[in-house]
C-alpha cells in the first residue's frame, strides 16, 4: 500500500469522519469548507481535482459528479 500525500490524506480523513457520523458523501464545496479552505472557485476546484485521483484508484467513490464518499472495502469473506 502506498502512502498518500498529506492533502489527499486530509480529504480521506474528512470523508471517513463523515461516514462514521452517518453524514455520508460530501460535495466539493463542503469538503473545501471542512478542510478550512476558502470557498472560492479555485479552492473548490482544487479539492475536486484532488478527490478525483483517489476515486479513480478506488479509494473514494464519486456518488454523483462532484460528490465523494469513502469506498467500501471489499473484504475477502468466503
Amino acid at each position: 500500500m502506498t502512502v498518500l500525500p498529506p492533502d489527499y490524506q486530509r480529504i480521506m480523513h474528512v470523508l471517513a469522519d463523515r461516514e462514521r457520523s452517518g453524514e455520508g458523501s460530501a460535495i466539493c464545496r463542503q469538503l473545501a469548507d471542512l478542510l478550512g479552505l476558502g470557498l472560492v472557485p479555485a479552492k473548490i476546484e482544487g479539492v475536486r481535482s484532488k478527490a478525483k485521483r483517489p476515486a479513480a484508484r478506488g479509494r473514494l467513490v464519486e456518488d454523483t459528479p462532484g460528490s465523494f464518499s469513502v469506498a467500501v472495502s471489499q473484504g475477502g469473506d468466503s
